[in-house]
């Protein structure tokens, strides 16, 4: 079975093992994945992550460690909310100037730019626009 929106279908994952409460999610594994996980572990949203691949099975996978606040019974997700921007069937760009701020800074735009996968605040810093792949906050 193949996916239309391999980013979106992370995104959702992630945002579903949150709810439960899982510790670490598993995904199939690519480059922008990776870089997307990079940048989310960076900005401190997630522990970590690592890939690797199962034997007998062709594909990598990766598995990201979540990341929680609080003891145990009033413990949150650091990841309050995941919103996908553009889309398969909709892409959003933005011009360097036009770079999304999300929740007055607290939060992370995820940028696909001609200079790698980056933040919004690193693309500001570069003076490069791009392609708005999601919002973390």
């Amino acid at each position: 079975m193949s996916i239309s929106d391999p980013i979106a279908d992370m995104l959702t994952r992630v945002r579903n093992a949150l709810m439960v409460g899982h510790q670490t999610v598993s995904v199939p594994s690519s480059k922008i994945k990776v870089a997307i996980a990079h940048i989310l572990e960076q900005e401190g949203f997630i522990k970590g992550f690592g890939e690797s691949q199962v034997d007998g099975k062709p594909h990598r996978t990766l598995r990201i460690k979540l990341k929680y606040v609080g003891e145990r019974r009033e413990r949150r997700p650091v990841i309050s909310g995941v919103r996908r921007i553009s889309r398969p069937g909709r892409r959003v760009y933005v011009g360097k100037r036009k770079i999304p701020w999300v929740r007055s800074g607290m939060g992370v735009a995820i940028l696909s730019t001609p200079k790698g996968v980056m933040s919004g605040v690193r693309a500001r810093q570069l003076g490069v626009g791009g392609e708005v792949l999601c919002e973390v906050w």
